[in-house]
């Protein structure tokens, strides 16, 4: 009889799944060619973890043995509930010990088949990407639904519809031929691109490295179509951005913005990988959003301050690819950088109703206030940004912005 705990074994689970479940998912949709089935099998493996775990102790590979446990028990509710008893029948018995050890290569290959199925064009693109943030990254509906300044309830109905849809349309579980890659493209870096920034906001105590992931998959979806300057553009902002990550919390606790950081703990090595990148892609004569969006991070990491001008500038241009209310405040925050601060005040109020509850929003807004003058009303918006804020190193960098108008 096992002494392992029940507690060190739901903590086991819960590891494996918080770290994996995107490679677990992808790899037994890959067998079991429905998403559904899937996420109901690898639920189910995880209660029979339980009882078994408690019986036998943690196996040498915990994920091994759920992708195993999972697999089998797809398949027997595939022979349950699909028309199509033949294709069940097809469909591979597992081994005992076909996954005792999983390599790191042929799951994250799959996780990209995922991401592309998931961003089929046949679903509209919010549902495009909040599906593949839920399946592959396991953020909650609420995690989603506050990126793009949703309800829960309304982001939970937006992905039933949409896994419904893939089983309906009976749509493959492949990477397309690259003739149809430029119908998914987009909504593909969407959602990379979301990963990394999801990851980026969170605590860094969280065991999520959702950055880290967003970088494999880029990099191998470069691999995948080299030469093409939207990607290439991708991979170069998140480098740039994960380049200032070890500055980007100081002693105290608290975000240090770009230009206050300390550039000695800048990893320059990724600075110099992106900037080469980003120059390669500039090359090809293409421009586009991505590419834009990581000009705009050189430009902060340019000489000894951020260059507002040229970033005003690089702005004024992403707008007319991307007129999204997020990309004005961004620009209306350049604006007032270059001593444009009424006009910025203008801007930022104008999207007051587009932006209600979006924390960056309230942030901006007390820092234009706080430069013109109108310290009440920035220490309002400073304390309902406080309020939002999703991490402790964004609330204490705004209760220090907070405690200087006082």
């Amino acid at each position: 009889m096992s002494n392992t705990t029940p507690i060190a074994i739901n903590k086991a689970i819960e590891d494996v799944l918080k770290r994996d479940r995107g490679r677990l998912i992808a790899g037994l949709i890959s067998r079991l060619g429905d998403l559904q089935v899937a996420e109901d099998a690898l639920q189910e493996a995880s209660i029979s973890a339980m009882s078994h775990w408690g019986r036998s102790g943690l196996p040498s590979s915990p994920i091994a043995w759920l992708m195993k446990v999972a697999l089998n028990k797809g398949i027997d509710r595939a022979r349950a509930v699909q028309r199509d008893r033949n294709k069940a029948d097809q469909l591979m018995i597992v081994s005992p010990s076909q996954f005792e050890t999983i390599d790191d290569e042929p799951i994250p290959d799959e996780r990209l088949r995922l991401i592309f199925t998931c961003c089929h064009p046949l679903l509209e693109e919010k549902s495009r990407v909040a599906l593949t943030l839920r399946t592959i990254c396991h953020l909650t509906t609420h995690e989603i639904a506050a990126a793009y300044l949703d309800k829960a309830q309304t982001m939970g109905q937006r992905l039933s519809r949409a896994k419904e849809k893939i089983r309906d349309a009976n749509i493959e579980f492949e990477i397309p031929d690259k003739t149809q890659w430029p119908a998914r493209l987009d909504s593909v870096l969407s959602t990379l691109y979301l990963i990394f920034t999801t990851g980026y906001v969170v605590e860094d105590k969280s065991d999520r490295d959702l950055c880290a992931e967003a970088i494999f998959l880029l990099r191998l979806l470069d691999r995948l179509r080299p030469a093409d300057p939207e990607i290439e553009g991708a991979l170069a902002l998140v480098l740039l951005t994960d380049a200032r990550k070890h500055a980007r919390i100081g002693n105290d606790g608290a975000m240090v913005p770009p230009a206050l950081q300390n550039r000695e703990k800048w990893d320059m090595h990724k600075v110099e990988e992106a900037r080469k990148i980003l120059s390669q892609a500039v090359l090809r004569g293409r421009p586009g959003p991505y590419q834009i969006k990581a000009a705009i991070a050189d430009c902060h990491m340019m000489g000894d301050a951020p260059d507002w001008k040229q970033i005003s500038l690089l702005y004024g241009s992403l707008w007319v690819h991307e007129p999204t209310p997020v990309i004005a405040l961004n620009w209306a925050v350049a604006i007032s950088e270059i001593g444009q601060a009424e006009q910025a005040l203008i801007n930022i109020e104008a999207l007051e109703s587009d932006l209600k509850g979006f924390q960056p929003f309230y942030a901006a807004y007390a820092d234009i206030l706080r430069q013109l003058g109108q310290l009440d009303k920035a220490s309002n918006m400073y304390e309902t940004a406080i309020k939002l804020s999703q991490n402790s190193a964004s609330r204490k960098f705004l209760e220090k912005r907070l405690s200087e108008l006082t």
